[in-house]
């Protein structure tokens, strides 16, 4: 194994890294190290999270740069504001011993006339999220023709989260003859596309293999009812006394009633989604970084990007739409060479999923059987008895105290104290389980039926939803057979409304079509923009105001809602009864017996239904329509 002094770090670097607890380089360290620290050579990084990324592209920014010209001279770009002001604190780290060195780091919903000054005092690493740099570009504030190097971190979720265009744009500002590294969990086609693109002959350097989840997470799949899924959460939250783990959830809904969920229940739990302010998330990532918080419930676009260390599970409340976002997933626990696990909760109609996930990461799911109320008590206990004995007594302060203890307590012999100190703590779950029912394994035979079930009850609800208080409700024509899905709706408004920030909302997919919302302001613009897309094959983007009770738009549902009104509000006998007579109605003749029309006679040559006189066929011009009157 090579040490850091091997692959060419500085002293100083070493100095503050070895005070860090960095002993030896890791593989992609070892790799990428050596390579970076040369001139002109740019790399393709494969690599998962939590594989010690950050120094293996800080450390050789971090002494290339001249810090006597206090200019812009690396630059690298990430998806997220939590990952951006994570990466510039670490840099911080590594630059410990470098004086006057200058690292800012530029993201949106902070104050950026604070950023627009230290930019203008001068800097020499921009760590940046690609919206708000391009931001400050347009207002001539960020100069990147001084850039040599160019790191893109997570690359593959900054494309799926629709910055291809952003990404686009600051790379053609940036000189020709720069450093580009680009480090991604995956080998996306559209990784590929830029690569051959803006790097020159790039190295691909792959830690384990490509789109490989990580070799230190086990996989774990309980099967249960969609009904039961909550509950199932629960007897996995409670196996596992020291959990310090994420449950992702699929929308921001979800994830709100199961963070309230858990903690009604009594769990140190909180949420963290889009609907959240800034500063709310900034306080729930706090307290849970800290371990404040056991359990953190969030959407997959609201934990983009969070590097929090020492996870020990990560829980995956149903499996995700994008088989690649199950990676990311993963990967956030079982990092810098510790075990991790990755449990999923899914119903029979979730195999299919999990089996393309399997085939992803080359690893097999263990489908285990949740635990009996029996096992989950005995952890439970365990956990008691082991948290007694690791108790810290300070003696002179407790001293003081103890006669009094003594007395109330010399009723109570050994064996009953002992009981008593532990059921303080165990009777929570001794009550619970004691009454508590087996969950019920679903059989194979049980998956028609509940795919019937749920997808039924599911369609209808997003079909007749309503959209959130300040916001727009959209039909889209594209849909899963499409191969349109969150990221492909998200990327498909960021590219053509390039100079609007459009707020999106919640987003329903259906096989044939989609739903999406987006600021009430913003509607009559995204719709405009929209209308104007031809996609490749020649197919044309509809988009329109969702009516509140149709699966269609406005426009488009509003023949076939009334021709259901037609079937379905038949007039009752009552009605009936009330109707007016022929004669009331000003018929004179009454109706004669019903006939069958006699196709046959329109084809004999002395046809006497025709009526009126036959036309001059010669007429030039008899044929043609009359003008539409004004």
């Amino acid at each position: 194994m090579k040490t850091f002094e091997e692959l060419g770090v500085s002293p100083e670097i070493r100095k503050a890294i070895e005070e860090m607890g960095y002993e030896n380089p890791m593989p992609v360290q070892e790799e990428v190290i050596p390579y970076l620290l040369g001139n002109g050579n740019d790399v393709v990084a494969l690599a998962q999270t939590g594989t010690g990324k950050t120094a293996a592209f800080g450390l050789p920014l971090i002494q290339k740069i001249d810090v006597e010209k206090r200019v812009p001279q690396a630059l690298v770009l990430c998806p997220t504001r939590e990952l951006c002001l994570q990466i510039a604190g670490d840099l911080t780290d590594y630059s410990k011993y470098i004086t006057d060195l200058k690292i800012l780091p530029v993201y949106g919903g902070s104050s950026i006339d604070s950023q627009i000054r230290s930019l203008k005092r001068g800097v020499h690493i921009i760590v940046a999220t690609p919206g708000r740099l391009i931001d400050l570009m347009e207002r001539k504030v960020a100069h990147l023709e001084t850039i040599r190097d160019v790191v893109m971190d997570e690359a593959d979720e900054m494309l799926n989260m629709g910055f291809t265009d952003s990404i686009n744009a600051i790379l053609e500002n940036v000189p020709q003859d720069r450093n580009t590294l680009m480090f991604s969990a995956t080998m996306s086609p559209e990784i590929s596309r830029i690569a051959k693109s803006y790097l020159h002959e790039p190295k691909e350097i792959t830690i384990g293999t490509k789109n490989e989840g990580s070799k230190n997470v086990n996989h774990v799949a309980y099967i249960v009812h969609a009904k039961d899924k909550y509950l199932a959460l629960k007897r996995v939250v409670d196996f596992y006394p020291q959990i310090y783990g994420i449950i992702f959830c699929r929308t921001r809904k979800e994830t709100q009633e199961i963070a309230d969920k858990l903690i009604q229940d009594g769990y140190n739990a909180d949420s963290l989604h889009g609907e959240l302010s800034q500063a709310q998330r900034d306080l729930v990532m706090q307290k849970f970084r800290q371990r404040h918080l056991q359990l953190l419930v969030a959407t997959d676009v609201a934990a983009r990007g969070l590097d929090v260390n020492d996870l020990t599970h990560v829980i995956n409340y149903g499996l995700p739409d994008d088989t690649e976002s199950y990676t990311h997933r993963s990967g956030r626990t079982g990092r810098a060479g510790k075990t991790g696990i990755s449990i999923a909760i899914i119903n029979l109609r979730e195999k299919g999923r999990m089996r393309d996930i399997e085939h992803i990461i080359k690893k097999k799911f263990e489908v285990s059987v949740l635990p009996s109320g029996k096992e989950i008590c005995e952890q439970q206990l365990i956990k008691v008895i082991d948290d007694i004995e690791k108790v810290k007594v300070d003696e002179e302060e407790i001293a003081t105290f103890l006669p009094a203890i003594y007395r109330k307590l010399d009723w109570l012999d050994k064996d009953d104290l002992i009981k008593r100190v532990v059921s303080l703590e165990f009777n929570r779950f001794l009550d619970y389980y004691k009454n508590a029912p087996e969950i019920e394994q679903p059989k194979a035979s049980d998956k028609k039926t509940e795919s019937k079930d749920v997808s039924r009850k599911g369609d209808k609800e997003k079909v007749g939803r309503k959209a959130e208080k300040g916001y727009t409700r959209l039909f889209l024509n594209l849909g899963k057979t499409d191969g349109f899905y969150t990221n492909q709706i998200i990327d498909l408004v960021n590219r053509n409304l390039r100079k609007e920030r459009i707020q999106i909302g919640r987003i329903d997919l259906m096989q044939n079509f989609s739903f999406f919302e987006v600021v009430q302001e913003q509607a009559p613009q995204v719709m405009k923009a929209l209308n104007k897309v031809v996609l490749s094959g020649g197919r044309k983007v509809c988009v329109e105001i969702a009516g509140e009770n149709t699966g269609k738009s406005d426009k488009s549902g509003k023949k076939k809602k009334m021709a259901v009104e037609r079937k379905t509000d038949k007039a009752s006998k009552v009605e009936k009864s009330k109707k007016p007579s022929r004669e009331e109605r000003g018929y004179v003749n009454p109706r004669g017996p019903k006939k069958k029309d006699d196709w046959k006679q329109f084809f004999q040559q002395d046809n006497q239904l025709l009526r009126g006189e036959e036309p001059d066929f010669a007429e030039e011009g008899w044929a043609k329509r009359s003008k539409r009157k004004k």
